[in-house]
């Protein structure tokens, strides 16, 4: 039986005036990643509201977490610096509409 994907969903507090510093950092973070075994696609999503306490929410999907920490363990991805607080957590889909 083939493992289903696993998905990470990493929200992020981004004060107000830092959003094209988060954006830059979070893109070097992305393209290091994107080159790294197990790596499925990322989504950047933006909140409507500015008042969010969560205004970035990235949604990414990996082999395995396997994959996903040998990859955020990466030279690479060590050396972009994400000043910004965020938290992650690995999720597995349990039930899918469509």
């Amino acid at each position: 039986m083939t493992q289903q994907p696993i998905v990470l969903i990493n929200a992020f507090e981004v004060p107000d005036g830092q959003d094209d510093d988060f954006l830059d950092r979070w893109q070097r973070a992305a393209d290091a990643l994107r080159s790294q075994p197990g790596y499925l696609s990322t989504r950047l999503h933006r909140s409507l509201a500015p008042d969010a306490d969560f205004r970035f929410v990235n949604v990414a999907r990996w082999e395995s977490p396997e994959s996903f920490r040998a990859a955020t363990s990466a030279p690479g991805f060590r050396q972009v610096a994400m000043p910004y607080r965020f938290h992650p957590a690995l999720y597995r889909v349990v039930r899918e509409d469509g």
